[in-house]
């Protein structure tokens, strides 16, 4: 660095308080941190650029809008010294700020002085030497801060407190009690007639054009989120939105927080959790959705596909398989030449010149025809209901299946851990110099590919846990469905949804039928 006279010095003071300091009290206040920096400047003799003030922002990442203004200048040459009241209102993540210190102010030509912690890059001192062990134990601090928070959110969760902001659309905080929720009776209307028509086996666009039409208002009108020239606020649903409602279990009364998080203290990126992370306790509020109701919906969106608005909905949507391929079997649209319904393998429309799969053309009306009447006289004469009912078990995996799963994930959760611990401890070793720059660069590069690895393989089972959530079907469930199949012997779309898991059609057009309960599969001939 060339030797400057403390007149040519260009100064940025840079200021930072977060929610956590405040609570330190007035020494890391905005006021007092400017006062001294201000006066040390004056004292000296500096010109001051500057003033850089994030008010509310945590030093755990540097993505703040000051901070950001201030690299601006520095990278327009309009600076050529940094000053803050400590090394931690730079920052609390000691990665980046030993990165800011060791490499981009010295690559940049600016002085930096961190003025209680008496740092100056400027001087060949101790105090610049510890540097980065300051920086450490700063960086712990946000992260023992961040822990204390966490636990304190997670212990209020399990007792069945509401710790989360805005409450799902539906509910409200009670007045007295911001931690227990209760029924907002405009929006839980709302909310109930959206599941009433999902149990009808109306497909989510479907439901949007009804809300819609009945100019039905959306979540940012009833609340008056201020979202200006948006379609929300002009009355238009969107299909994101009522699949989150539909599949939100806190309907049913049960508190279920959690199911979001932040990925470290240092990112403030926002993840979603697989189920078993999830923070559950039952019956906590009124429910405005019953266990039975929002279950029946859950099976139902498993088996909608998606339809135009233009394409009539058939009967077995979504339930259609190829034999051979295991994919979707798409019903299309009438020919214009006779107005007859055909069928076709998804796979092989897709590479019908490779030939991976064949066509499984089949003449939708017939099939539809055949498989109705089967399934009501195979139950009409082969089914002795009562004994049926009693021998129903639920289909999902055992509990110890769902065990094994979440142990390999723990597993790999601690595998991580450890991963990144040494990776800490790595970029020690190379601020103490026990390691060279390019053996770090080196092994980090390693670890990080192998932290990648796992994460990607916890992903594969964190879904493969999520599949083993199967509807419970009760004694009195397939009692009522097979009543009501037999008495009417009409199938609605609704009925077939809840007695059928899947069909699959073979090429030679052989049809399985597979139930959700194991005593009513069988074949149906080659028709």
């Amino acid at each position: 660095m060339s030797i400057l006279t403390n007149n040519n010095y260009q100064v940025a003071a840079y200021i930072r308080l977060s929610k956590e300091d405040e609570k330190i009290g007035e020494s890391e206040s905005i006021t007092n941190q400017q006062s001294l920096l201000l006066r040390y400047i004056k004292e000296n003799n500096y010109n001051l650029y500057d003033l850089y003030i994030d008010d509310g922002f945590s030093g755990t990442n540097f993505d703040r809008p000051e901070f950001q203004r201030m690299l601006n200048d520095i990278e327009a040459g309009k600076i050529n010294m940094v000053i803050t009241k400590d090394l931690s209102r730079l920052g609390r993540d000691y990665i980046g700020t030993g990165e800011f210190i060791e490499k981009y102010f010295p690559s940049h030509s600016i002085r930096y002085l961190a003025l209680t912690d008496n740092i100056d890059t400027a001087l060949d001192n101790t105090n610049n030497d510890i540097a980065p062990f300051k920086a450490i134990m700063n960086d712990y601090y946000a992260k023992d801060i961040s822990k204390k928070i966490r636990a304190s959110l997670h212990t209020k969760q399990r007792d069945g407190k509401w710790v989360g902001g805005c409450p799902p659309f539906g509910y409200m905080q009670e007045q007295d009690n911001k931690n227990h929720l209760i029924p907002n009776p405009k929006e839980a209307k709302i909310v109930k007639k959206i599941f009433s028509l999902a149990k009808q086996g109306m497909s989510t666009y479907a439901i949007k054009e009804y809300l819609i039409d009945n100019k039905i208002e959306t979540p940012s009108m009833i609340r008056k989120i201020n979202k200006p020239n948006t379609y929300s606020q002009k009355g238009i649903w969107n299909t994101k939105t009522i699949k989150t409602i539909l599949t939100n279990e806190l309907y049913t009364g049960d508190l279920v927080q959690n199911r979001r998080s932040k990925l470290n203290y240092k990112i403030k990126k926002i993840v979603y959790n697989s189920r078993d992370k999830w923070v559950i306790v039952p019956n906590t509020h009124e429910a405005i959705i019953s266990k039975e109701d929002f279950n029946n919906v859950q099976t139902i969106l498993k088996k909608i596909v998606k339809n135009s608005k233009k394409k009539e909905k058939r009967l077995l949507d979504g339930l259609l398989y190829c034999f051979e391929c295991q994919h979707k079997i798409t019903i299309c649209q009438p020919r214009k030449s006779d107005n007859r319904t055909y069928i076709v393998c998804n796979y092989y429309r897709m590479h019908s010149k490779e030939q991976l799969c064949t066509s499984h053309a089949f003449n939708y009306d017939m099939l539809e025809k055949n498989v109705i009447e089967a399934i009501i006289e195979a139950i009409k004469t082969n089914i002795d209901i009562n004994a049926l009912a009693k021998r129903i078990m639920p289909r999902c995996r055992s509990k110890s299946h769902k065990k094994d799963i979440s142990e390999i994930i723990a597993t790999l959760d601690q595998e991580i851990t450890n991963i990144t611990s040494n990776l800490d401890k790595m970029y020690i070793d190379k601020l103490e110099n026990k390691i060279s720059e390019e053996m770090y660069i080196r092994v980090s590069t390693n670890l990080k590919e192998q932290i990648g690895k796992k994460e990607k393989e916890k992903s594969k089972f964190q879904k493969a846990v999520e599949k083993t959530q199967a509807k419970i079907l009760t004694n009195k469930d397939v009692e009522n469905i097979i009543n009501n199949l037999i008495m009417s012997k009409i199938l609605t779309r609704e009925m077939l949804i809840n007695l059928i898991d899947y069909i699959a059609i073979h090429k030679d057009k052989q049809i399985d039928i597979h139930f959700n309960f194991n005593e009513l599969n069988f074949l149906i001939p080659k028709l």
